[in-house]
């Protein structure tokens, strides 16, 4: 099966992006999937690759249960090269009881999670029953990490030290990032860690990085306040320091939402060929889609997104593959089929809105919303107004359309709005082609 430009799950179920990473010529992406039916359940590393982050090839499922310490689910972590093979870092999961009913759900959602790993030469051959490694057992010292809730391993190599941070918690009262550094990126010894109330209860995906002479963090905050907005965990980001030396980081700006559309969580980074700094998302569906002729299916990847910093604050900009995708498809005028994706670029000012097939997009005391909910019907009550911080001078959009997806990029990055939707299959026989004001 193969996507263009959003990563979707090819039937059934996925969600977090993992393993991203250019090798050998290829951008490789694996992801959580659940292979049996469009719901989460026992995880599974699905795997897809492409050339270009714009044209892609779903593969074979990746990874999956073969051990006691990971029995109920392979879930996210990491890629890295080593000496030409491909590294895959993983928290594994094995729950304490089972569900009789359900085996793919915990009894009182009480599980243990240790790190695993698993080396493949190429990047396409994965053994699952000799080629796995426990490398971190259960922590059973909470002045360390929790014992089930601790995951999803981002690991990265620099001068001469590999290393590794890790989501967690403190009693599961205050989101916690817990790093680990090791010599061969296979033994490894707890360095340091790192609290902050905007982590949430519980911090997941975290992501670490360097941009030039700055750190920037990027992590998923489990139970945060701010759960008006129609889901409880969210993507944060930040700038911060890091001592490589001692694994000591502080945050060192405001946090700021990775997309303020609040759908898009788990997100992970990696560089591209050209070295940019790359975001993928996962987008949250509340229900599976139906299409004739195919299976139900739920959770997409969001655009590929060029992380950069312009003075204090964090930009997520459009990727140049998609950019030339655009212009291609401009050329050849295939981008006016219903259905297919489309881009639209615009401004607005205050009090002027556009309208996509039922989608509103409007400017009010500086900020950009939008209201999917003529186009979200029935969508588990989530949020349907969506905004960015108030106070922009001014608002260039550029805006991504496909039947279940809406990304709305705003002055170049600075901030961006991605809503889920349903129903837009025929968007553009409904679209408005200029802006109203009043």
């Amino acid at each position: 099966m193969k996507n263009t430009l959003h990563l979707k799950a090819p039937g059934n179920w996925i969600n977090d992006p993992n393993g991203f990473i250019y090798y050998q010529g290829r951008y490789h992406l694996f992801y959580q999937c659940f292979p049996y039916a469009p719901v989460w359940g026992t995880m599974h590393w699905g795997h897809a690759v492409s050339e270009d982050l714009v044209h892609w090839e779903h593969l074979d499922i990746a990874v999956f249960p073969t051990k006691r310490y990971d029995s109920n689910g392979v879930f996210s972590g990491s890629a890295l090269e080593k000496d030409g093979r491909l590294y895959l870092y993983y928290s594994a999961v094995r729950y304490l009881e089972e569900e009789e009913e359900n085996i793919h759900i915990p009894v009182q959602d009480v599980y243990e999670t240790s790190q695993a790993m698993m080396v493949s030469e190429d990047g396409f051959q994965f053994d699952n029953w000799n080629g796995k490694r426990q490398i971190i057992p259960v922590i059973r010292d909470e002045q360390i990490a929790d014992a089930g809730h601790t995951r999803d391993p981002k690991v990265w190599y620099d001068s001469g030290s590999y290393y590794m941070v890790l989501g967690s918690t403190f009693r599961e009262k205050e989101g916690r990032a817990v790093f680990f550094r090791s010599r061969d990126g296979e033994h490894w010894q707890y360095a340091a860690q790192y609290r902050n109330p905007s982590f949430g209860r519980i911090l997941e995906c975290p992501d670490l990085f360097r941009l030039r002479d700055r750190y920037v963090f990027v992590g998923s905050a489990m139970y945060v306040e701010d759960a008006a907005k129609g889901y409880e965990h969210q993507s944060v980001t930040a700038l911060a320091e890091f001592d490589s030396r001692t694994c000591t980081m502080e945050i060192s700006s405001e946090f700021q939402y990775v997309d303020y559309g609040m759908d898009l969580y788990a997100p992970q980074t990696n560089v591209d060929r050209e070295g940019r700094r790359v975001l993928i998302g996962w987008m949250r569906m509340p229900e599976a889609v139906k299409e004739e002729g195919k299976k139900d299916w739920n959770g997409m990847m969001s655009l590929p997104r060029v992380v950069e910093i312009a003075g204090e604050h964090i930009y997520f900009r459009i990727h140049p593959e998609v950019e030339k995708y655009f212009s291609a498809e401009k050329e050849d005028k295939r981008h006016l089929d219903p259905g297919m994706p489309c881009r639209i670029k615009t401004t607005l000012s205050e009090g002027e809105y556009l309208e996509i097939g039922g989608y509103r997009i409007w400017v009010e005391n500086g900020s950009v919303k939008t209201d999917r909910s003529r186009v979200f019907a029935g969508a588990d009550g989530r949020a349907a107004v969506c905004g960015t911080p108030a106070g922009l001078e001014h608002c260039s959009l550029d805006i991504f359309v496909e039947p279940n997806l809406i990304e709305v990029f705003i002055n170049d990055g600075e901030y961006v709005i991605s809503n889920v939707v349903y129903g837009l299959e025929n968007w553009i026989t409904g679209y408005v082609e200029h802006v109203y004001t009043g």
